[in-house]
């Protein structure tokens, strides 16, 4: 199976929960089973190959400029990873059938788990770095949802807060590792990263880059200091604390780690940082732990220190150390999944957690004690289980490892946290499952249906053949994932064995034991001690600094963004103008190479109006008619500045705009009061001008520059009109350039145009009904009405224009491929035709004989963009590129047709209905209730009046 399968069957199957459990919920589950298996088994049938040592590839270019491509790679360490989140993820997927209640929206939860299950498959199997980003913010993304699934909790939704907040902030941080990361290596696909060791290391960038990255790894680990999110996690139903806390979620910064071990490791920095990161987490963790009453708890802090347990291995940067650490990720997920699940069956049943409500449950549920008692006694690092080698691998590898000079420091707190490790293991089983039968469970416990004991029970088993037989079992895989690791050409050999003689670890491993057990005898002072001894609560500090963010993000946003525009305006003008002076004088200065062209006396009367238009705009802009007419006329001097400057496409266009745009205007100060309240002080006016001003100039300093300075880099212009006809058929390079060099912009603009009227739409309808549409509407004119709304040479003028416009639309349509014209132009033409009608015989007329919804011309003319497109897709070449071809229909001579001519329809049709739209909004909010609809397109009609009789 493709690797590109692999990672979308989650993501497809995602689809179909929503829709199987309206089948039941057996179908619902069944179903997302078949999904993760299918996706296991595709996985597993690559695995020979891997364990011979072949690396499987799959890419597709997808943004190469950018460095970011579709590729994926199987190795060792991908195929450990990827067996785990899909293996674990199936056996979830059974147990949660089982757990979830009725009420329970079932299709959601599976929903969201093969969403995380998909981002998790992304990440173990990708390529290329920016690739893994995207399926590494997936996961914080999904991971909330499934730990808010209970959103009737308030601890569920701050569980869930707390981990997006702080695994997002990480994630940050990641991207910025990641992307030095790159820069240093000059690539961003990892199987040629991971190649160049010396390179980054060398680098300045090295250190700052692996305190980013590590960052990331950290937060989604549950390292020391972060470690606090996860237990808040727990409020999460069971399923998804088995699944992300076992095996996946918390897994991926591990991963990362191990991931980028053949380039980051073996440094100072890495040694310190990693080493004591996990040594903390892992002491710290086990002995919260140990004082944690709610089962799940209990599990999560173990897990913190599990975590850390790997990653100091990880740190340590020698081959002993790798493979302990890959071997402990593959015992740590058996035993810990099965755990939770038997956790969830306890809360289940029994209807509690708190181990200080539950002992004796060995009597009342036999079945979930013996798969609970095999999974403690692993973690516990108990012979002949799985956790006990790994756990010695562990003892041993600190035992070799020195903290600077220190030689001891490293082997006792590593012993110490496996005497904690010990102590809680032993609490969570005799505390829960020894000691009599009570008669105060909140329910009466007793064993689980079979599909619920399965799960967990599968992995009891796995713990136990680990244990006994984890050279055949397990061997091959962690040989082949230790040396994806540690890359380089490495290859490691494991000697997974329960007996290895009398060695360090072996002590250290009785000392941890024997001292665990002493612990719990004495658990009920040390108890009372850790709850009396005064410590920090993570959860306090968190809380505080996210108050102290919010209060003072809201100082900010109060202070600065307060909704006066002219507050925006001056703050953003001032920075862009002293930023823009900070990089004019700290270059190396600027020559004027070009020689200005001598001015002729139509640009400078053009210049003059616009001067004198500017100036009658700022003096009288309390004035809105008079200000609004103004505008127009310097709108037709711009227009008429671009065709003097031959851009006769620009002008058009232009030309086109202010029209439309003077009569929506028009319409929309129908709605306002004639002048504009006097609101600024002289102080404030005087403060404007001076901003305004400077602004001016600096803009004025900077046009004068541009047009007398050659450009830094050739422009861009020299390849459009050198390709326009070849590529785009087209000799209108504006036109071309529009619908097929950067046809990809334009169809963003004619969506967002069509999204425009549609709120302008939804906006209008909101106040149809309110009251300040009424006291619009009963407002006193300032000036007498005309009695004639609808003029007679009016009606008559616009009747003879409208074929006669649509006809020049139709015009400047077909001609925009190779002469000034095109979709946007003739849909202004078109629109402006349309707007004449209503205004010549009223909305109520026109609206009668509107036979086509306007949003259905928008979304017409989207989707037409849209197919024209996707059709480039059938010739092999990328979207919205063009392609052309001449005919000859006798009698007509030979013609060219491009596709660029369905994307311009697509284009043509948007701006008509965004337009139209809009008119029919603003003047659906002009109509009063009572008033009686236009029954005739013109008021006076003489052929209307009576004829005078005979006399």
């Amino acid at each position: 199976m493709s690797l590109f399968l692999i990672a979308a069957l989650p993501f497809i199957g995602a689809l179909l929960p929503g829709l199987m459990i309206q089948a039941g919920r057996n179908t619902c589950s069944t179903w997302t089973g078949i999904i993760s298996l299918s996706a296991l088994i595709g996985l597993l049938v690559h695995a020979p190959a891997v364990l011979r040592g072949e690396v499987i590839t799959a890419s597709v270019e997808w943004m190469p400029a950018l460095g970011l491509n579709a590729s994926f790679y199987l190795d060792g360490l991908g195929l450990l990873f990827g067996t785990l989140i899909l293996g674990i993820g199936c056996l979830i997927i059974l147990y949660a059938r089982f757990y979830l209640s009725t009420k329970d929206p079932m299709g959601n939860f599976y929903t969201y788990l093969l969403l995380f299950q998909g981002a998790m498959v992304g990440i173990v199997l990708s390529d290329n770095i920016l690739l893994l980003l995207v399926f590494w913010e997936l996961t914080s993304l999904s991971s909330f949802l499934l730990i808010g699934y209970w959103k009737h909790l308030p601890e569920g939704r701050q569980g869930a807060r707390m981990a997006l907040t702080v695994t997002g902030m990480g994630g940050l941080a990641l991207i910025g590792g990641m992307l030095m990361l790159g820069n240093i290596a000059g690539t961003y696909e990892l199987t040629e990263l991971l190649e160049k060791r010396d390179l980054i290391q060398a680098d300045p960038l090295y250190v700052p880059a692996l305190l980013l990255i590590l960052l990331g790894a950290f937060t989604k680990s549950a390292q020391f200091p972060f470690h606090f999110w996860l237990p808040r996690a727990m409020a999460a139903p069971t399923p998804v604390s088995a699944y992300l806390h076992s095996a996946t979620m918390v897994k991926a910064g591990l991963f990362l780690m191990a991931r980028l071990y053949p380039v980051m490791s073996g440094t100072a920095e890495w040694f310190w940082i990693v080493t004591l990161a996990g040594l903390i987490t892992m002491v710290l963790g086990a002995l919260i732990g140990i004082f944690q009453n709610d089962l799940k708890g209990l599990l999560a802090y173990s897990t913190v220190s599990h975590l850390g347990l790997i990653t100091m291995l990880l740190g340590f940067s020698t081959e002993a150390a790798v493979i302990g650490a890959v071997f402990h990720i593959i015992n740590h997920a058996t035993f810990k999944a099965s755990l939770f699940m038997t956790a969830g069956i306890v809360d289940h049943e029994a209807h509690t957690r708190d181990i200080t409500r539950l002992g004796g449950l060995r009597h009342l549920m036999p079945i979930t004690f013996i798969i609970s008692a095999v999974a403690s006694l692993s973690m516990a690092g108990i012979p002949p289980f799985n956790g006990f080698l790994s756990k010695e691998m562990m003892l041993e590898a600190a035992a070799h490892t020195y903290l600077g000079d220190n030689h001891w420091l490293v082997p006792a707190l590593a012993t110490l946290g496996a005497l904690f490790s010990v102590a809680y293991s032993f609490r969570l089983l005799i505390h829960t499952w020894f000691g009599p039968v009570r008669d105060d469970y909140p329910h009466k416990p007793h064993d689980p249906p079979f599909g619920m004991w399965l799960s967990p029970a599968f992995l009891a088993i796995l713990v136990v053949m680990i244990g006994l037989f984890s050279q055949a079992l397990v061997g091959p895989l962690v040989d082949t994932t230790a040396a994806s690791v540690m890359g380089n050409g490495a290859h490691p050999h494991a000697h997974l064995k329960l007996w290895h003689g009398v060695t360090p670890a072996l002590y250290m491993s009785g000392i941890a034991v024997l001292g665990g057990l002493v612990l719990l005898a004495l658990y009920r002072p040390a108890n009372g001690l850790w709850h009396a001894a005064p410590r920090p609560d993570a959860k306090v500090i968190f809380d505080a600094i996210v108050g102290a963010v919010s209060s003072a993000a809201a100082w900010i946003t109060g202070t600065l963004h307060d909704g006066k525009l002219t507050r925006y305006a001056a703050i953003f003008f001032i920075f862009a103008v002293l930023a823009s002076w900070h990089a004019f004088t700290g270059g190396q200065g600027v020559s004027l190479l070009r020689e200005p062209m001598q001015a002729d006396i139509i640009p400078i009367i053009a210049w003059f109006a616009l001067i004198v238009g500017t100036g009658v705009t700022v003096f009288y802009h309390r004035h809105r008619l008079l200000a609004l007419v103004v505008l127009g006329i310097i709108g037709v001097v711009i227009s008429l500045s671009f065709n003097y400057l031959s851009a006769p496409d620009l002008a058009l266009t232009q030309l086109s705009v202010e029209v439309v745009t003077i009569v929506l205007l028009l319409l929309a100060l129908n709605f306002l009061p004639e002048f504009t309240p006097r609101e600024s002080s002289t102080a404030r006016k005087a403060r404007d001008l001076i901003i305004a001003g400077g602004v001016g100039v600096a803009v004025a300093a900077l046009a004068y520059t541009v047009m007398l300075t050659d450009f830094a880099m050739p422009s861009i212009a020299e390849y459009h009109l050198a390709n326009s006809h070849d590529l785009g058929g087209g000799d209108n390079v504006v036109n071309v350039i529009l619908v097929d060099f950067r046809g990809f912009d334009t169809f963003g603009e004619i969506t967002v145009l069509g999204i425009a009227a549609l709120i302008i739409y939804g906006v209008t309808e909101g106040l149809l009904g309110s009251k300040v549409r009424l006291s619009l509407l009963e407002r006193k004119p300032n000036h007498p009405v005309a009695g004639d709304e609808h003029p007679l040479m009016m009606v008559v003028a616009t009747r003879l224009l409208l074929p006669i416009a649509i006809m020049v639309g139709v015009y400047i349509f077909l001609r925009g491929h190779n002469d000034p014209g095109g979709g946007f132009v003739a849909g202004l033409v078109v629109a402006i035709a349309l707007l004449m009608q209503y205004m010549a015989s009223g909305y109520d007329w026109a609206d009668q004989r509107q036979r086509y919804p306007y949003h259905a011309t928008i979304a017409s003319g989207v989707i037409i963009a849209a197919i024209t497109g996707i059709g480039a897709f059938f010739n092999n070449m990328p979207f919205l590129t063009s392609d052309y071809g001449y005919f000859q229909f006798p009698p007509l001579e030979k013609f060219e047709l491009a596709t660029a001519m369905g994307f311009d329809l697509g284009v043509f049709l948007a701006v008509v209905g965004a337009v139209m739209l809009t008119l029919e909004s603003l003047s659906r909010l002009a109509y009063r209730r009572g008033d009686v609809p236009d029954e005739y397109p013109m008021d006076i009609n003489p052929s209307r009046l009576p004829k005078s009789e005979d006399h």
